[in-house]
């Protein structure tokens, strides 16, 4: 039970983001302390809608049916927005802070990045939403852009729909245009909460193998076509994703969290006033897995658990 029970907890250990009440608490209560004064009572209303979206309970939509992009990983995602912003604001002086409305930006992106991935009711020609896996963030754009409106901010439509593909792969986010610094900060804040809260799941790894690989097998990410006409294997099995996964960790390091979005995964330590429990939590189930694969034996890679 104890094992289970830690599988439902943010990396602190101290917040369960399977449920969207406790995420929506936490964060009020970081915004509050950072922003004495200010009225949030829109978090509440974002987190219950999204709690709705995703089970299904949304008019016109479906419920979410994808388990690795699932109600966890983004509870989780905009959970660690919340704190990558608190320990951003932390460490600026006043001048170059945020603030408020651009945090409170930051955060809708991060809880509706993924929306992209649930179907609507008149979609009866998709069987499943990882279908949308390559173009699931710009349907996450056209989700917000008919949202925002409906709780009163049709104001913030154009740069949620800018700042929610630092998150995704479909644009480079140096091509992303912005008016200004602070929001491609805040972009950039996105892209990092979204990397490191999945890939300091406990489960991180076996959610991989068992529920990203079939995500990318009905999304189409698991062959490549090359502009001679030819197809390219891009991850033949669930093994062998799990074996490029080391990989694609330490490139996700390099070109996004410490490349594109400059390392401002740093700034969460601020917040706990520590070390940075997502990066060392990251980088422990990065040397696991290589520990297993250096072992050599595929049954390693198949077992019902793959937890350091």
């Amino acid at each position: 039970m104890v094992q289970v029970h830690r599988l439902t907890m943010d990396v602190s250990g101290s917040i369960d983001v399977t449920d969207p009440a406790a995420v929506s608490d936490a964060v009020l209560a970081i915004f509050q302390s950072r922003y004495p004064g200010q009225d949030f009572s829109l978090i509440e209303r974002i987190y219950r809608d999204f709690a709705a979206l995703y089970r299904g309970e949304l008019a016109g939509f479906l419920a979410c049916d994808t388990s690795y992009h699932d109600i966890q990983h983004v509870l989780d995602v905009s959970l660690a927005m919340a704190r990558l912003l608190d320990g951003y604001e932390h460490n600026q002086p006043a001048a170059e802070q945020l603030g408020p409305e651009l945090a409170l930006t930051g955060l809708i992106v991060a809880l509706f990045h993924d929306s992209g991935y649930i179907r609507r009711h008149d979609e009866t020609d998709i069987q499943h939403g990882a279908e949308y896996t390559k173009i699931h963030v710009s349907r996450s754009a056209q989700f917000m852009a008919e949202y925002l409106p409906s709780i009163g901010r049709a104001d913030i439509v154009t740069i949620t729909g800018k700042l929610v593909h630092f998150t995704g792969y479909e644009f480079s986010p140096d091509q992303i245009e912005l008016d200004n610094d602070k929001q491609r900060i805040v972009g950039s804040l996105a892209g990092t909460a979204d990397v490191i809260a999945q890939m300091a799941d406990p489960a991180y790894l076996e959610k991989c193998r068992d529920r990203l690989y079939p995500e990318f097998q009905l999304g189409g990410m698991t062959h490549q076509q090359l502009s001679d006409g030819s197809e390219q294997v891009v991850y033949a099995s669930a093994e062998d994703l799990l074996l490029k996964t080391p990989g694609f960790i330490k490139s996700t390091i390099t070109q996004r969290l410490d490349g594109h979005f400059k390392g401002l995964y740093r700034h969460v330590e601020a917040h706990f006033g520590g070390p940075n429990l997502y990066m060392q939590a990251l980088e422990n189930n990065c040397r696991y897995l290589e520990d297993l694969i250096a072992k050599n034996d595929p049954s390693l890679l198949s077992g019902s658990s793959l937890r350091p």
